[in-house]
């Protein structure tokens, strides 16, 4: 059995972890990023402080948030680092497959990563993608929950909300964001809206080729209609909607999913060899 600690459990993010590795074959150690407060102390994940003796016989951390950079001195196991904003220089997870050889650490990677790379197993014939991304601020975890949530509350009042947390304006604003460069031709932009993304695509068939849907592979769903936002966040499937144009040549193809499931959960999973 796999003996695991996820530092940093008392967070969405974190909790999240720990119950879905429970419900795998692991043993897993709930760890906080520090001392512990009340309210993590009696609450309903029994979380214990971090230090390295608890580390020992472990074969793997996960951080889902930031501990003391002491803790991992000489841990030999491996890390894998989930956080929002993980560890640039360390080489992030495979697209497909479980953690590489000879590899001590990995990074995760944000979900719209791991959707994009569905789509040739969904599309028959596809030649050039591009799109939109509209993305929740579920992927920032707590820290995007509750910026929401302040700002929300902020705006409702009459008053300026602050960007502290959130790093920008979202309560009831949508924000374009530039495509970084060598993210190809996909336009992020952040609604306000706590979980549930979408991928709008416009995809053009190769050529000499036309477009043909696949049968769905595992944990994808096509649906009748474009999902929405909400029934992306309720559903544990990646939700698929095609709409081909008639001569086959160019297509629709809308694509929702949970950022944490499809970005953190799935992927952790994967690579952990507990799926």
């Amino acid at each position: 059995m796999l003996k695991l600690a996820v530092i940093g459990a008392q967070s969405l993010l974190g909790r999240e972890l720990v119950n879905a590795l429970e419900a795998r074959e692991a043993s897993v150690l709930p760890l906080s990023t520090g001392p512990l407060t009340v309210e993590e102390e009696v609450g309903d994940l029994v979380v214990f402080a971090p230090s390295q003796l608890l580390l020992e016989g472990l074969d793997a951390v996960i951080l889902a948030d930031t501990p003391d950079p002491a803790l991992l001195e000489g841990f030999p196991g491996r890390i894998l680092d989930l956080r929002a904003e993980p560890e640039a220089r360390v080489e992030p997870m495979p697209l497909a497959g479980p953690w590489p050889k000879n590899v001590k650490a990995l990074r995760g990677r944000p979900a719209v990563e791991q959707v994009l790379a569905l789509v040739p197993s969904l599309l028959a014939g596809v030649g050039e993608v591009a799109g939109t991304h509209l993305r929740s601020v579920a992927w920032m975890g707590d820290r995007g929950l509750d910026g929401l949530v302040e700002q929300t509350l902020s705006v409702l009042n009459g008053e300026d909300p602050d960007l502290a947390k959130l790093g920008y304006r979202q309560a009831f604003e949508v924000v374009p964001v530039t495509p970084a460069a060598g993210k190809g031709r996909l336009m992020e932009v952040r609604v306000p809206s706590f979980h549930g993304d979408l991928l709008i695509l416009q995809v053009r068939s190769a050529e000499g080729k036309t477009l043909a849907k696949k049968e769905a592979p595992s944990a994808v769903k096509w649906v009748e209609t474009a999902p929405s936002s909400r029934e992306a966040a309720v559903s544990i499937d990646l939700l698929a909607h095609m709409d081909l144009s008639s001569d086959g040549k160019a297509a629709v193809l809308s694509l929702g999913f949970d950022p944490v499931l499809w970005g953190v959960l799935r992927p952790a999973m994967r690579v952990l060899g507990l799926m």
